[in-house]
């Protein structure tokens, strides 16, 4: 009995990358990072109740340049994953399914998303240079 060869199944080499495509895997790695972001929150939370001496040395690890990068992209991830969210609410609601519509709305959330992230961090700024 003679075999027949299976048919492959398209795989990531094949397919062209696509502004979706890109989304649909930054908005999964978000919800790992937004994970991540509690995780950190329990700790500071853990660090808060276990005296001023774990505190400290809690807020010595995360005020430094290494800290405030890891913050900073924790919350580009969380204002990632907020936009995806709210592009995946507008599309089950019917609208922008149409591919150019629903490229320029995965762009401007993308956009939004980083415009959010600066605006947070330097109106915490502000607010940390006021007091």
């Amino acid at each position: 009995m003679a075999q027949h060869p299976r048919p492959l199944s398209p795989h990531i080499g094949i397919w062209r990358w696509r502004l979706h495509m890109v989304l649909s895997i930054q908005h999964r790695l978000a919800g790992l990072a937004s994970v991540a972001a509690a995780l950190l929150l329990v700790w500071w939370l853990t660090a808060l109740a276990s005296g001023p001496d774990y505190h400290a040395y809690f807020l010595k690890l995360i005020g430094g340049a290494v800290g405030h990068i890891v913050l900073f992209l924790l919350t580009l991830a969380l204002m990632l994953h907020l936009g995806s969210g709210i592009k995946h609410l507008v599309m089950d609601s019917g609208a922008g399914l149409e591919p150019d519509k629903n490229r320029q709305l995965g762009s401007s959330l993308a956009i939004l998303a980083v415009v959010l992230t600066l605006a947070i961090w330097i109106g915490a700024r502000l607010v940390l240079q006021g007091n």
